[in-house]
């Protein structure tokens, strides 16, 4: 009897940062299931990866703030018996003051990133704890740790995403369970996120701050096999992160209000993967 392969399921995985775990996971031999709203280019990219590599790739279209399309992908990772990873890397952004916009588009980004995360990971560790092995990556970001003005809740969700994560990284270890959690924290990452929003951020910061959606996500896998449970991509954003958690919190809240100039304008939805 040959045995399966091992099954990694990755959220958000029609471009940027889903799409590269997809490629990177592909060539370690995995067998993967595809999750994103957008059906042709998941299914572009699944077409891709069968032709690269000999892995099974499966595609499913979900909108995960949807509470029936959620369920179908949570049944997936509570009955997968080949379940290695889940990678929930879905989400979105906003630009703009949190009273100056629509709430349901507040609304959905913390259904996407708390309610999404919390619902999926808790299917996939309930599953992984079964053998005592596997992983899951919650993608956070840089900006969990900068209240930056304009970005209240893309802040809030992803201080979330780190502070349940370190929450389940604790359990797990006094469990003495072998499955582990990751929180990525990427900073300016060369996808479709910032261009959708009509940010020249590298005007704005200068190339150099940029990251290939490849190195954050060899970042992030070299982490896990460490069992690293936050990886901050790159030796500036490691810097900065440092030096953010290190200011007092006026002195933060100063120089974040200073900055947030730039960034001011009307609000606009982030493309979701």
């Amino acid at each position: 009897m040959i045995d399966a392969k091992p099954l990694a399921v990755v959220t958000g995985a029609s471009s940027g940062i889903g799409a590269a775990y997809a490629r990177a996971l592909a060539a370690r031999g995995y067998d993967l299931v595809l999750v994103a709203r957008r059906q042709e280019r998941l299914q572009q990219l699944a077409d891709d990866l069968s032709s690269g590599f000999r892995g099974a790739c499966t595609v499913l279209r979900a909108d995960l703030t949807d509470p029936a399309e959620l369920l179908k992908v949570e049944e997936l990772l509570a009955g997968a018996p080949n379940l290695d990873l889940l990678v929930n890397n879905a989400g979105f952004g906003t630009l703009g003051r949190f009273c100056d916009g629509p709430v349901e588009s507040q609304d959905a980004m913390h259904r996407l990133h708390v309610l999404a995360i919390l619902r999926l990971t808790h299917a996939a560790v309930r599953n992984l704890m079964t053998r005592g092995q596997g992983a899951v990556v919650n993608v956070s970001s840089v900006a969990a740790f900068a209240p930056l003005p304009g970005s209240t809740s893309y802040y809030a969700t992803k201080a979330w995403i780190n502070c349940f994560t370190e929450g389940l990284y604790l359990e797990l270890k006094c469990a003495g369970s072998r499955v582990r959690v990751q929180a990525l924290c990427p900073g300016f990452t060369l996808t479709e996120f910032h261009d959708v929003l009509g940010l020249d951020c590298k005007a704005i910061l200068g190339a150099s701050w940029w990251m290939a959606a490849e190195d954050v996500v060899e970042a992030s896998l070299r982490g896990l096999e460490k069992g690293k449970l936050f990886v901050v991509p790159g030796l500036r954003y490691k810097l900065l992160v440092g030096l953010l958690r290190l200011l007092p919190r006026p002195v933060l809240h100063f120089a974040l209000t200073k900055g947030a100039a730039s960034l001011q304008r009307d609000r606009r939805p982030m493309m979701r993967a």
